[in-house]
């Protein structure tokens, strides 16, 4: 492995810890309290500070922002985190902040994301593995998103909100409630359209699991039932499914009962 490479108009504190093999651009600046994994790029006039963890092979393109303190009137200077793992890219004029003591005091961003241009990730936000966060999407403070998830460009969303797993939110939306995970959404405000089936066939879901999230959708979104109502059917379908459909059912289930914005239902 090869030592780092650190272009001479760089500002790199001693006190930062500096994997093998990382380079680091024209006049960037890396703070005391940042650690960066092997691998890792980072480009020209990027600013990394705060108390920020980036873990290996990830690749942050120009003018990127990260680690800086939360935009939230309540911090008043507590040692807060952001924690970014392996193989993710982020694009140009990203913004990514530390976390808040009234949350987990941590904004955690996981592994192999492709992360556009302007996308700003607000403190305290959990973003999970695989996902493809489009051009100059806005995320508020809290929220989540699971992993797979696809938001598209010019896509504002609330804080608190929660976007479940492998879901497909169209671009130009507006998320002020959760959406459950396999599903599609978009629209202002954002409203669902269906399962994300072409995304699931893409990562060899099989057609039974594919057959029962429909039908998990329909029970959700096409019967007139509570949420309640609809949790209890939801609940009685998972008995009656294969392991792997169950499976699915299950983390679906999960979401709705961690969901505190509620959902969105036309």
């Amino acid at each position: 492995m090869a030592a780092p490479s650190i272009h001479p108009t760089a500002l790199v504190d001693p006190a930062a810890q500096i994997g093998e093999d990382v380079t680091i651009g024209p006049y960037s600046i890396v703070g005391p309290h940042v650690t960066i994994g092997s691998g890792t790029r980072i480009g020209p006039h990027c600013v990394i500070d705060g108390h920020t963890r980036i873990g290996h092979h990830n690749h942050f393109y120009r003018f990127c922002s990260i680690g800086g303190m939360p935009q939230d009137k309540k911090y008043a200077g507590e040692l807060t985190r952001l924690e970014i793992g392996d193989y993710n890219t982020v694009r140009e004029y990203c913004t990514l902040n530390t976390g808040t003591v009234q949350d987990g005091g941590v904004t955690r961003v996981g592994s192999h994301n492709w992360i556009m241009a302007y996308v700003h990730i607000a403190h305290d936000c959990l973003i999970g593995d695989h996902t493809i966060i489009a051009n100059s999407v806005q995320f508020g403070g809290h929220v989540h998103v699971g992993d797979w998830a696809i938001v598209g460009g010019l896509t504002g969303v609330h804080q608190f909100t929660k976007i479940g797993a492998h879901c497909m939110i169209g671009g130009n939306s507006s998320l002020v409630q959760d959406v459950p995970p396999f599903v599609m959404a978009g629209g202002n405000p954002c409203l669902p359209a269906g399962i994300n089936s072409e995304g699931l066939k893409r990562r060899q879901f099989q057609p039974e699991v594919i057959s029962a999230l429909r039908d998990a959708y329909k029970i959700i979104y096409r019967r007139g039932l509570s949420l309640a109502d609809a949790v209890a059917e939801l609940d009685r379908q998972r008995t009656a499914v294969a392991p792997e459909a169950a499976a699915q059912l299950q983390l679906i289930l999960d979401f709705l009962a961690q969901s505190t914005r509620g959902i969105a239902r036309k």
